[in-house]
C-alpha cells in the first residue's frame, strides 16, 4: 500500500463514520504561539478551548507537520525527520475514549490488515478508565497494555494550551529490529504509529493542569511516514515511496550509492528529508531570513547544499529536488504545483548567496584553524565551531570533518553548550505573543464579536468585556488603559496587513478614545483604548464612531496595494507573489518574491502603469462567495490571512482578484495618485516596495518640487531643469579642487615627514619620533605615523608616536617597525600608559595602534612619558 493510499484510505474510512474532511492547514500557523504547524490539532485548537464553536462535531485531516527539535539529527539515525504528514480524526465534545479506540482498532486492522497479535498500547499511569477499555471493550491482552509517565503518555503542546493523558499503539516489527518485551524495553522493534489523546484539560506554559477544557474532545495523530514503513515492511521512512524518490535524486546528483559508505549516507538522507521540507515550507510561503521560521529555513537549506558539497556535488542542488517533491506531492498538496515558480526562484537565490558564503565560511575556518595552531593545544575552539556553524551554516560534523584533516579535535562540548543557550532562547521566543488570559475569558463569555464596519463607520452595541492591567475589570475610569471588546463594532481590526481603526467608544458614564483594533481570542474584536472622560463599566451600551477620515485614507492604500500587485505581476511576472504588506493611512508597504532588483526606470514603469489603472475609476467590488469558487475565478490570497469556507473576494476592474477582508475605495479613482518611494532587498529573493497615495503623495510631490527649486536657486539655475547639469558640473569643478589641494597636501606632509625625522631621538639605540601635530584629523595622523614608519623600517627598529587634540578630545597614533615588534615592542603597549592620559584606551594591531580619549590636557603628559615607556618594554631603565 502506497503512501498516497494509506492517506487516501485514512480519510475515506473516517468520513464514512461522519467525520469532516478538512484540508490541511498551511505550515505557517493562525496560532502567535507556535513557529510552525507541529500537530494536526492546531488548526482546531479554538474548538478545544472553546473559544470558538466548531462547525462540525468531529473531523479528520492529513495535515503537514513540521517539528524543529530534531534538525541536527536528521541524517545521523534513519527515523528522524522535520517535516510529516500528520492523519487524525478529532471529536470537538462529541465521542471519547471509547469511541476514539473503537475507531482505531477497527482503522488498523481492518483496513491497514495489521495483526491484532502484533499491537500493543501504552496508558497514561493512572488513566484506570483507558487500560479497563482496552482490555475488557477492545481484547487488548493485559499483558500488552503498558502504563507510562507523564514524560511518554500525556500530551501538550510544549506552551500553553489544551493537553490531556493519551494512549499510544504501537506496531511489533519482528525480532530482527530488537529484543522482545514490548515498547518499554525497545521503541524500534516496538514502534509507535497512532496517539490518541484525550483532551479535557487545560495547561500553563509549565504544562501544569490549571482547568478543565469546556467539552471533553479526542485529538489523534498517525504519522504516515511510520505507517508507510509498517505497511510497505521496510526498515526505514528513507526506504518508503515517500522519501525514497527523494533518496534516489541525491543519489543522482551525487554519483553515489545508499548503503555503501555510512558517511556518505549520512550526507545522501540530509539531501532527500531537508529537499522534500524545505519545499514543502518555501511553497506556504516561508522565506529565508534570519529570525524565527525563515532562519529555520534558512538552516536547513543550508546544511543541505554543505552536504551536496561534500558528497562532491558542485552545481545546482535545490532545483532537482524541489522538482522531485512536486512530482510526489503535488496532486496531494496542489499549493506545491501552484508555487512551484516562486520555490524554484527562492532556492535558486538561497543556494547561490549560500554558496558564496560558504567560500567565506571556509576562509574563517582556515583563520580559525591557524589561530588553534598557534596557542599548540591541539584543539579548534567550540566557540569557533558555533560561530561556523551559526553564522556560515556549518554543520558540526562538517566542522569536526576538516578539523580532524587538519590534526585539530573539536571542542564539541563547548559547542553544544552554545546550541543549548541558542535553542533555550529560541524555545522562548517562540512562547512569545500568546494572548492575555483575561482577553481568552472574555472572549469565552462574549462570544464571536459581530463586525459592521463594511456598511458604516458608527454602531450601536455594548461593553461585553474590559482588562485593564492583563485583569478582567468590571470598570475603568478616566486615565486607564484598556482593552475593550464590544458585541458589535463597525472599528475594522487588523488583519491583512492593513492597521486597525481608531475612534471614540462613548457610554452614558464616559468616553474612550480607541487608539488601535485588533482580532482576540474566541473570534472577538480588541479595542486598545484610554479612558478619557469619566467612567466605563462592562454591560453599558455603547456608541463606537471610527475616525472616517483616518479609515477612508487606510482604504486608498489598501486598494492601490491590490493594483500595485497586480503591477508587478503583470510587469515582472506570474512569480512575484505578496510576501508581507502594511497598509497604513496615506502609505503602503508591499512586500514579494523576486529574484532580482527592480531598476530605476522598470519602477517608474510600474508606477506608471499603476497610476493608468486608478485613473481608469474602475469599481471595487467586494463580495462572499465559497473558497473552491473563488479560486475557480483565480483569485489570489494574500499573505497572513486565514480563510474559512466563506471567503470575501475583492475584485478591482477587471484585472484584479484576491481573497481580502480589508477595506477599500468604491472606484479606483478615489485612489491616485500613487507615487513610489523605494524599492530594495529586504532578503533573499524579497524585494519591498514602499509608496504614499492620495494627499500624501501630492504633498510629497509638491514637498520635492519645493526641493528642487531650492536646489536649482542655489545653483543660480534658471529653469530647474538645468539643475542636474548645474550639479554635475558643480560636483566635477569640486573634485578637481579637491584634487589640486590634495597636491597640495601630499606636498606639505612630505616636507612636515621629513621635518619629524630630523626630530627623532635615541631610546636604548631605537630611534623614537614623538610629536604633536596640529590641524589634523585622526585619519591624517594614522597616514603620517605609518610614513613615517614605512621611512625607518630599512633602518631596523623605530618607532613613531603622534598625537592632536581639538577642545574636547585627544588622539594618539603609534607605529612600529617589524623589526622593533618582533623585539617585543608592540605598538598598543607602546600607547597604553599614553591612553589613560587622555582618559582612554589603545587598540590596534602590533604594528599599529590608535588611542582616543575625552582629555585633551592630558596630551602633552602624554607624549612626555613615551621615551620611559619605550625603554621599559626594551627592558632598559635608562
Amino acid at each position: 500500500m502506497d503512501g498516497a493510499q494509506i492517506r487516501r484510505r485514512f480519510l475515506e474510512f473516517f468520513e464514512g463514520r461522519g467525520h469532516t474532511v478538512v484540508p490541511s492547514s498551511s505550515l505557517i500557523p493562525g496560532d502567535p504561539s507556535l513557529l510552525l504547524t507541529t500537530a494536526g490539532m492546531v488548526q482546531f485548537k479554538p474548538y478545544f478551548l472553546g473559544q470558538e464553536p466548531p462547525p462540525y462535531p468531529r473531523a479528520t485531516s492529513a495535515q503537514k507537520s513540521f517539528r524543529t527539535t530534531d534538525i541536527e539529527l536528521v541524517g545521523h539515525t534513519d527515523r528522524h525527520l522535520t517535516f510529516f504528514e500528520m492523519l487524525g480524526n478529532f471529536s470537538f465534545g462529541d465521542y471519547f475514549k471509547e469511541g476514539a479506540m473503537d475507531h482505531a482498532w477497527g482503522l488498523i486492522t481492518e483496513v491497514y490488515g495489521i495483526d491484532p497479535d502484533r499491537l500493543w498500547v501504552t496508558v497514561f499511569e493512572t488513566d484506570d478508565e483507558a487500560e479497563a477499555l482496552w482490555r475488557d471493550h477492545i481484547g487488548v491482552p493485559a499483558e500488552r497494555i503498558v502504563r507510562r509517565g507523564k514524560e511518554d503518555n500525556f500530551w501538550h503542546m510544549g506552551v500553553a494550551g489544551p493537553c490531556g493523558p493519551s494512549s499510544e499503539i504501537y506496531v511489533d516489527r519482528g525480532s530482527g529490529y530488537g529484543p522482545e518485551g514490548g515498547p518499554q524495553v525497545d521503541e524500534e522493534r516496538y514502534l509507535e504509529i497512532w496517539n490518541l489523546v484525550f483532551m479535557q484539560y487545560e495547561c500553563d506554559d509549565e504544562i501544569n493542569v490549571i482547568a478543565d477544557l469546556p467539552k471533553k474532545n479526542v485529538d489523534t495523530g498517525m504519522g504516515l511516514e511510520r505507517m508507510a514503513l509498517v505497511l510497505q515492511g521496510v526498515g526505514s521512512a528513507f526506504e518508503t515511496d515517500l522519501i525514497l524518490p527523494l533518496l534516489e535524486e541525491a543519489e543522482r546528483l551525487a554519483g553515489k550509492r545508499y548503503g555503501q559508505e555510512e558517511q556518505a549516507d549520512v550526507s545522501l538522507r540530509i539531501l532527500a528529508e531537508h529537499g522534500r521540507a524545505t519545499t514543502f515550507l518555501m511553497a506556504d510561503g516561508v522565506t529565508p531570513s534570519n529570525e524565527g521560521r525563515g532562519y529555520v529555513l534558512r538552516r536547513m537549506l543550508r546544511r543541505l547544499v554543505s552536504h551536496a558539497r561534500r558528497l562532491g556535488v558542485d552545481g545546482e542542488v535545490m532545483a532537482p529536488l524541489v522538482e522531485r517533491t512536486v512530482e510526489r506531492f503535488g496532486q496531494a498538496y496542489p499549493e506545491l504545483v501552484e508555487q512551484l515558480a516562486f520555490v524554484l526562484g527562492l532556492a535558486a537565490s538561497e543556494e547561490e548567496h549560500f554558496s558564496r558564503t560558504l567560500r567565506q565560511g571556509m576562509e574563517r575556518f582556515e583563520a580559525d584553524v591557524r589561530a588553534a595552531r598557534a596557542t599548540g593545544s591541539g584543539v579548534f575552539p567550540g566557540e569557533a565551531a558555533f560561530r561556523s556553524h551559526d553564522t556560515f551554516g556549518f554543520p558540526i560534523e562538517l566542522t569536526v570533518e576538516l578539523a580532524t584533516d587538519e590534526g585539530l579535535e573539536v571542542d564539541t562540548d563547548t559547542f553544544r553548550r552554545l546550541m543549548d543557550e541558542q535553542r533555550a532562547r529560541g524555545k522562548e521566543a517562540a512562547k512569545g505573543g500568546r494572548e492575555e488570559r483575561a482577553l481568552v475569558e472574555v472572549g469565552r463569555q462574549a462570544g464571536r464579536t459581530d463586525f459592521l464596519g463594511y456598511e458604516r463607520l458608527e454602531a450601536d452595541g455594548t461593553v461585553a468585556g474590559l482588562v485593564l492591567g492583563g485583569q478582567q475589570v468590571e470598570a475603568a475610569g478616566q486615565g486607564d488603559d484598556v482593552e475593550v471588546v464590544l458585541d458589535r463594532t463597525p472599528f475594522y481590526a487588523e488583519g491583512g496587513g492593513q492597521v486597525g481603526d481608531a475612534g471614540v467608544i462613548r457610554t452614558e458614564s464616559g468616553e474612550l478614545r480607541v487608539e488601535d483594533t485588533y482580532p482576540g481570542p474566541g473570534a472577538t474584536i480588541v479595542h486598545r483604548a484610554r479612558v478619557d472622560k469619566g467612567e466605563v463599566r462592562t454591560g453599558q451600551a455603547a456608541e463606537a464612531v471610527v475616525d472616517a477620515g483616518r479609515r477612508a485614507a487606510t482604504a486608498r492604500s489598501h486598494t492601490a496595494t491590490h493594483v500595485l500587485h497586480w503591477t508587478l505581476r503583470s510587469q515582472l511576472g506570474g512569480h512575484v507573489r505578496q510576501a508581507g504588506s502594511l497598509v497604513a493611512p496615506g502609505r503602503l508597504r508591499f512586500d514579494f518574491s523576486h529574484f532580482e532588483g527592480v531598476s530605476r526606470d522598470l519602477l517608474e514603469e510600474v508606477q506608471g502603469r499603476a497610476n493608468e489603472r486608478l485613473i481608469d475609476d474602475d469599481p471595487v467590488r467586494a463580495y462572499e462567495t465559497t473558497a473552491d469558487f473563488a479560486r475557480s475565478q483565480g483569485a489570489i490570497a494574500l499573505f497572513g490571512e486565514k480563510y474559512g469556507d466563506l471567503v470575501r473576494v475583492v475584485e478591482v476592474g477587471d484585472y484584479s482578484v484576491e481573497l481580502c477582508g480589508g477595506t477599500h475605495t468604491a472606484h479606483t479613482g478615489q485612489v491616485s495618485p500613487l507615487v513610489t518611494l523605494s524599492e530594495g532587498s529586504i532578503g533573499s529573493g524579497l524585494r519591498r516596495v514602499e509608496a504614499l497615495v492620495g494627499s500624501d503623495a501630492i504633498r510629497w510631490v509638491n514637498r520635492e518640487r519645493r526641493l528642487l527649486e531650492e536646489v536649482a536657486e542655489v545653483l543660480q539655475a534658471g529653469d530647474p531643469q538645468q539643475t542636474v547639469d548645474r550639479a554635475r558640473r558643480a560636483v566635477a569643478r569640486i573634485k578637481e579642487l579637491e584634487g589640486e589641494l590634495g597636491a597640495l597636501r601630499r606636498g606639505e606632509r612630505g616636507e612636515r615627514i621629513e621635518e619629524l625625522l630630523g626630530t627623532a631621538s635615541d631610546v636604548a639605540g631605537v630611534p623614537l619620533i614623538v610629536a604633536e601635530v596640529a590641524d589634523v584629523d585622526v585619519g591624517g595622523l594614522r597616514e603620517l605615523a605609518i610614513k613615517l614608519r614605512d621611512r625607518m623600517e630599512p633602518g631596523g627598529h623605530g618607532a613613531a608616536v603622534l598625537g592632536t587634540a581639538d577642545g574636547a578630545r585627544a588622539s594618539l597614533v603609534a607605529a612600529c617597525t617589524k623589526p622593533l615588534v618582533e623585539r617585543g615592542v608592540s605598538a598598543p603597549a607602546l600607547l597604553d600608559v599614553a591612553a589613560a592620559a587622555i582618559g582612554g584606551g589603545a587598540g590596534g594591531k602590533p604594528h599599529l595602534a590608535i588611542a582616543g580619549g575625552g582629555n585633551p590636557r592630558g596630551l602633552h603628559q602624554a607624549l612626555q612619558g613615551i621615551p620611559e615607556r619605550l625603554a621599559s618594554l626594551l627592558g632598559d631603565g635608562t
